[in-house]
């Protein structure tokens, strides 16, 4: 069946564009729009539609409250279209951590030009938001994760000696990633972080998150320490190693072309992990769409290194954590609010 889309923006040339866009497409279709809120909350109601699309400026009732209510009373995978959504700025990450699977700029003028120009990036978004899961099912789709490993003379001192902890993460992962660093105390081991995000983005992330976790969140530079207390994010559109200096780890950023569509990747962070410190690592992989991250966390099984993924019933997308448990990468399957005992167990080992 096509995927049904409901569009709620103010601008009528918004809502005649998308129409005129969709018109002949077989995957998504137009199930109706709306002005605003006020508007678009019964219509919504009656024709439950599979996906928003939802700007913010809007009368009546702004667009991030609106996905606030929505994502409380009955969520729907929503894409926030915004001109106030520019990289990086406060109301696109406002728009993420209130549940909107993505965010998308469009420009104040020139719109319908914008419609046109980028149907590939609103239909693509569309797909994305579709296959999101924001009801939890009571019961998640049986997995099966690798039989834990004993514990080898040294590897249960790893972590506790400041030894990497690594996140990577895409469609989800900013609430994700939130909900594991609020669980940790300051004093957390380092942890380097890939969420799949355009530049301008993860700088902002990275100060919104240091102020409201205990930790200390950065946005990575080219040579920092990955020190206890600290938690590093990959920049948008860069790349994210580690490396070994005497007993420290060290961060690599640099530029380079997407792998699995991606720049940052975290089979890249995962796969220099695995090489640099092997069995001292720890790898989680969370919610996301597609396989980024499944054969780096394949890698870091290989080297000894510990793996947790984040579950169905608690991802938005189970994607990347299915990839690798079918890889047979993953030691343990948990939900997102065990994932940061699960750090911290492993940290007071030894």
């Amino acid at each position: 069946m096509p995927i049904r889309l409901f569009v709620v923006d103010d601008s009528a040339v918004m809502r005649q564009g998308v129409a005129h866009l969709l018109r002949d497409d077989r995957e998504v279709v137009l199930a109706g729009t709306a002005p605003n809120p006020i508007v678009a909350a019964p219509m919504i109601r009656r024709l439950k539609p599979d996906v928003l699309l939802l700007d913010v400026e809007m009368p009546g009732m702004d667009g991030l409250t609106f996905l606030r209510q929505q994502m409380a009373e009955a969520p729907i995978p929503t894409i926030v279209c915004s001109t106030l959504t520019v990289a990086g700025g406060p109301i696109a990450l406002e728009a993420l951590s209130a549940g909107a699977v993505s965010v998308v700029t469009k420009p104040r003028m020139d719109l319908q030009a914008y419609i046109e120009s980028s149907r590939r990036e609103l239909i693509s978004a569309i797909r994305a938001a579709a296959a999101a899961r924001l009801c939890r099912p009571a019961a998640a789709t049986p997995v099966t994760a690798l039989p834990r490993r004993p514990w080898v003379r040294g590897a249960d001192r790893a972590l506790a000696v400041g030894k990497p902890v690594l996140i990577g993460s895409s469609t989800g992962g900013v609430q994700a990633v939130e909900a594991v660093l609020s669980r940790l105390p300051a004093d957390a081991p380092g942890i380097a972080i890939v969420q799949h995000m355009p530049a301008g983005f993860t700088r902002m992330w990275a100060q919104r998150m240091d102020g409201i976790v205990p930790m200390a969140v950065r946005e990575a530079t080219d040579g920092a320490r990955l020190d206890r207390g600290v938690a590093l994010v990959a920049p948008g559109g860069r790349h994210l190693e580690l490396r070994k200096v005497g007993g420290d780890y060290h961060a690599i950023v640099r530029p380079g072309p997407p792998v699995n569509r991606h720049t940052p990747s975290v089979d890249v962070l995962f796969r220099s992990a695995a090489t640099c410190a092997g069995s001292d690592a720890l790898g989680i992989l969370l919610t996301g769409m597609g396989d980024d991250g499944a054969r780096g966390m394949k890698a870091l099984y290989d080297a000894g290194a510990r793996t947790i993924a984040q579950d169905e019933a608690t991802c938005i997308v189970f994607g990347m954590p299915r990839e690798a448990i079918s890889l047979g990468a993953v030691e343990e399957v948990l939900p997102i609010d065990r994932i940061a005992d699960a750090i911290l167990r492993f940290d007071a080992r030894g």
